[in-house]
């Protein structure tokens, strides 16, 4: 039998409360996390904003409605986010009363401090890393495309497999934006978890010329330069760092780079979008207005999960119908209304 919308509701809300008493003891957390992330114990912190600890009625109500119907769901998570278990339980719980969550092996820290605090008989941890041999009549999958490619191809019959995969934010910086305050606001976007999430944002589009747009990587540059030392760049993977090389020496040939101690800024003046890597990597375009904005940001659409700005109206106006819209400096805490992705 269905459970009404109350239950679902009753039951993420013991998830939220279990994530504010993570929350509460997150220092104790800490040197777990800076080692199963690579992030710095300040990015760690930075980490800990973005964990849904409240939400709406009228959020959870959406939460609930997105979420489905099913018997049993199992989670497949991944590791580039380590708040991301949250939302993760919180839709799987919505949609049924008996959840198992397989955590990431490289950062299982957050999904099991969480499953321990909420004290749900309806979520347990498992191992087991073979999906074929999971009898659930839903399974929600986090990380790469190929990784939820597999899970799909071993995945039992009639289990239906919903895939959340990579993708990206973009910033839209408005005429009127003052460009300083933009730029500070979005470093804070780019620097958690070292723009390793889909709601990193890696391209800004500047509408105005060409000269604004230097203007504001330069603003860009300084801004993240100035978060360096607050909060420091985690350790990079050896492949992380092999692309960041790629695509900073493609920046330096083709536009202009801003290179700094723990981040680089491009200026692309041409048509292309040479995506950054993770890192703190940020690609700066310009638009001559703001109906030239959809057509520069054409190519990676179909990537786009959230879409920044200084004016709300304008983020409405440009993102794709699948994206989520925020404010600069608030990209990596959309309300707890729905999964992230909504592709």
């Amino acid at each position: 039998m269905s459970r009404s919308r109350g239950e679902r509701v009753s039951d993420v809300r013991r998830l939220m409360a279990a994530a504010r008493a993570v929350y509460a003891r997150r220092a104790s957390l800490e040197a777990d996390l800076v080692r199963s992330t690579g992030l710095s114990p300040q990015g760690v912190e930075l980490g800990f904003m973005s964990l849904e600890r409240d939400a709406t009625d009228d959020e959870l109500a959406s939460l609930a409605e997105a979420a489905g119907d099913a018997r049993h769901v199992h989670v497949v998570l991944s590791a580039n986010v380590f708040v991301a278990p949250m939302r993760a339980l919180a839709l799987a719980r919505a949609a049924a009363p008996l959840v198992t969550v397989r955590p990431s092996p490289r950062d299982p820290v957050i999904a099991r401090a969480l499953v321990e605090a909420a004290g749900d008989d309806g979520i347990s941890l498992v191992e087991e890393r073979d999906v074929g041999a999971i009898e659930a009549d839903a399974i929600h999958v986090y990380g790469r495309d190929v990784t939820i490619a597999e899970v799909s191809a071993r995945a039992r019959s009639g289990t239906v497999v919903l895939g959340h995969g990579a993708g990206l934010g973009i910033a839209v910086i408005s005429p009127g934006a003052d460009l300083c305050a933009s730029a500070a606001a979005l470093s804070l976007d780019v620097a958690a978890f070292d723009q390793r999430g889909c709601l990193s944002p890696r391209v800004a589009v500047v509408v105005g010329d060409a000269e604004r747009a230097s203007s504001f990587a330069a603003a860009l540059d300084a801004a993240l330069t100035d978060l360096g030392p607050r909060i420091p760049r985690g350790t990079l993977l050896d492949a992380e760092r092999e692309e960041a090389v790629h695509w900073c020496e493609t920046l330096a040939f083709a536009g202009r780079l801003l290179r700094g101690p723990q981040h680089a800024v491009g200026l692309d003046p041409g048509a292309g979008l040479a995506i950054p890597p993770t890192g703190r990597h940020v690609l700066v375009v310009s638009s001559d207005d703001r109906a030239g904005v959809a057509a520069r940001i054409a190519p990676i659409r179909s990537a786009i999960v959230i879409t920044g700005s200084d004016d709300p109206s304008l983020a409405q106006a440009v993102a794709p119908a699948h994206a989520r819209t925020a404010r600069l400096g608030a990209m990596q805490r959309p309300p707890l209304d729905g999964p992230v992705d909504r592709r």
